[in-house]
């Protein structure tokens, strides 16, 4: 507690040294409301921090939004199911990007010169507890017509 007021003590004459330039004390009523607020609130209390661990584990940000399957159907054509992570912030109508986006990269990767979407479909997947959106399409890799050896 005494390390606690001690800086406190010393912080305050900073804060507001920083008022009185051209800011007309606004950053530091910020700054003083907001650990009042947090102090007051107890946000460190075993509660509040195992709640905010389940919520990361449930919400996982670093998860990608899309997962991709990707099989080879035929000689040349590949199949994508793509399935969105059930709960999200966004990118709901991102699903034709990240389709072509894959097929691209798969193109450059096998040396092919191009591809042709053959079929592309986007839903929703009803499932229990939370509905998911989904994305499939085939595509047919197209080697070079000019340079057939390549």
């Amino acid at each position: 507690m005494r390390a606690r007021s001690l800086l406190l003590a010393l912080s305050v004459p900073a804060l507001v040294a920083c008022s009185h330039v051209e800011t007309y004390g606004g950053p530091v009523a910020g700054v003083v409301g907001t650990r009042a607020v947090l102090a007051s609130l107890d946000l460190w209390s075993t509660t509040y921090l195992s709640n905010g661990l389940i919520a990361y584990a449930i919400y996982d940000p670093l998860q990608p939004t899309w997962t991709i399957e990707a099989s080879v159907t035929g000689e040349d054509r590949v199949q994508m199911d793509l399935q969105m992570k059930r709960l999200v912030t966004g990118g709901e109508g991102e699903a034709r990007q990240v389709f072509m986006r894959t097929a691209r990269k798969l193109v450059e990767e096998g040396g092919y010169a191009g591809y042709d979407v053959l079929r592309f479909e986007e839903g929703v997947e009803a499932t229990r507890p939370f509905a998911r959106r989904i994305a499939n399409g085939e595509i047919r890799l197209v080697k070079s017509r000019q340079f057939p050896t390549l």
